[in-house]
Parts: structure tokens; C-alpha cells; sequence
């Protein structure tokens, strides 16, 4: 069931971009674009409202079938360190995390058992040896697929990041206990300055450079392109979302979301696995409530 707050619709501004966050979000749990949500999706587009990925994702493992969805043009990567223009092939904007910071967060994260990973121009590296035991990380098959299939393995990522001696979009660690996430996070947290610290999983940490998230990195592309705060959607369920949902003119949080995801919320739509974007757009943007 949609909860609904209207002090948002006093605004008057009809919506003119739909950010969606990708896992837990607009894909279910398998990982799958269902077909009202893609229906629903391309009614948007129909109207000329700008649709487009917001996902901690690099660029490559954003799915073929979002990606290359009709009328999707833009993306907004690596929680917003990245924006792209797949149309020209085009970054609109990058914020990075410096070599400095990210050999700290390495060393630190290394010292526990997790699989570490960078991002490089839209790809992300992670050691081979944590990928032959995935399962460890990432107990979920749909997800632990995605990983699989998506990053381009390495034999030591502290060793590449070394000899690149270059920024990176993003460092994550995604760590086989929840207590090794937290004991990482925060000394993280406490010896590492300029940097944004957030999460996805209930076992990952997400470093980018200080400000960087997917709320100033919506609002970056809407000014880019024209379109005020009002009159941009968000859709989020996890921690990496709550700057999007609260920078957001309407942000929605799925049913399924985190309590911080829907703290910063406007509204909380069904679950992912219920089709909660396409109901939530139905009835806020294509019934023209909004």
C-alpha cells in the first residue's frame, strides 16, 4: 500500500525526471525488469520525462536492458561520482576519490576478510581469489551473479590501485561478517577525511569523495539539463539512497527499504518484488496526480 503525503504536490511543478536506484529498487530480487514495470517506464519516456539510472553500479554493470532501454540516455554511476551520456558517449561529471585516500581505505578494509574492489572509467576490479568464493560475501544467488559477471577480475586490487597510482569512482569492500563491516566502517570513519562513507548491503562499506552521493548527482543533471528540484522523482530502498530520496522533489522509498531510506522519504511505495516503481508512477506521474 502507498503511503502519500500531498505537501509536495502544493508545489504546483510536474515531474520531468524519474531517478531510479537498480537492486532492491526498480529490479526485483532476481534481478529482473518485469514487463508492466517496462511498460510503465516507457508511458514516461512517452511523455518526455527524462528516466534514467541512479545506482552505486558502475557503468558496465548497469543491465543491458536498462541501459539500453528506449529513451534512456543518462546515468548517474558509482553513487554519483559518475554521470554519463550514453547517447554521445559523453561524461557530464566526475568527482573522485583521491589515490591518497583510497590506498588508506584499501589498507584498512584489506585487513579483514572482504572482498575489495575500485572503479576505473566505468569498470569495476576485484580480486580473483574473493570471486572463487563469492559465497562468503554475497550469499544471495541473483546477486552474487550480477558480481560475477560484471567485474573484471585481478590478482591483487591494493596491488593495481598502487601501480595506477590514479583517483578512483569508488572503493567498496563487502566484508563475509556484519561485525568486520562495522569495526571497518568506523575506523574508516575516524582516520580518513574528505571522503562520503555509505552502504547498499548490510555487510558493504562505499567510500567516495567527500559530497559525492546520488542526491547532489541528480540535482547536477537535472541543472545540466534544464530541470528544477520539483520536478524530479527518486526511487531508493537502501542507505545509499537517502541523500537521493531527500534531495529528491518527491522521493519514494520501497516498502522493502531500510528505515533511513524511508525516514528521508516523501512517500513509501510497495516492495520491489511487487512492482512498487510502476505503481508509484502510475498513480503520481502518469495519472497526472503530481
Amino acid at each position: 500500500m502507498i503511503k502519500c503525503s500531498t505537501d509536495r504536490k502544493k508545489t504546483g511543478k510536474k515531474i520531468r525526471m524519474i531517478a531510479l536506484d537498480l537492486d532492491g529498487t526498480l529490479l526485483t530480487s532476481d534481478k529482473v525488469l518485469t514487463d508492466r514495470t517496462k511498460d510503465v517506464l516507457r508511458r514516461a519516456i512517452e511523455q518526455g520525462i527524462v528516466v534514467l539510472p541512479a545506482t552505486g553500479r558502475p557503468l558496465s554493470g548497469i543491465p543491458k536492458e536498462v541501459m539500453e532501454f528506449p529513451g534512456v540516455r543518462y546515468a548517474v554511476t558509482a553513487n554519483g561520482a559518475r554521470i554519463v551520456d550514453r547517447l554521445e558517449g559523453r561524461i557530464l561529471y566526475e568527482d573522485q576519490v583521491s589515490y591518497e585516500n583510497g590506498k588508506k581505505v584499501l589498507e584498512i578494509c584489506g585487513k579483514y576478510d572482504a572482498l575489495l574492489e575500485v572503479y576505473y572509467n566505468g569498470v569495476g576490479y576485484t580480486e580473483e581469489s574473493a570471486l572463487n568464493r563469492l559465497g562468503d560475501f554475497v550469499p544471495r544467488v541473483p546477486m552474487a551473479a550480477y558480481i560475477l559477471n560484471t567485474r573484471r577480475p585481478v590478482e591483487n586490487v591494493t596491488e593495481l590501485f598502487n601501480r595506477k597510482k590514479l583517483p578512483t569512482d569508488k572503493v567498496q569492500a563487502i566484508f563475509s561478517s556484519e561485525e568486520d563491516c562495522k569495526k571497518a566502517w568506523k575506523e574508516v570513519e575516524d582516520h580518513i577525511l574528505d571522503i562520503e562513507i555509505t552502504g547498499a548491503l548490510c555487510n558493504n562499506i562505499e567510500v567516495n569523495a567527500k559530497g559525492v552521493n546520488k542526491g547532489k548527482g541528480i540535482l547536477m543533471l537535472g541543472k545540466i539539463l534544464g530541470i528544477e528540484r520539483e520536478e524530479i522523482m527518486a526511487f531508493g530502498d537502501g542507505r545509499n539512497d537517502t541523500a537521493m530520496l531527500q534531495e529528491a522533489g518527491l522521493g519514494i522509498a520501497m516498502s522493502n527499504a531500510v528505515e533511513e531510506a524511508k525516514a528521508a522519504a516523501d512517500e513509501v511505495t510497495l516492495s520491489n518484488d511487487e512492482e512498487g516503481v510502476a505503481a508509484a508512477i502510475e498513480k503520481y506521474v502518469l495519472d497526472g496526480d503530481v
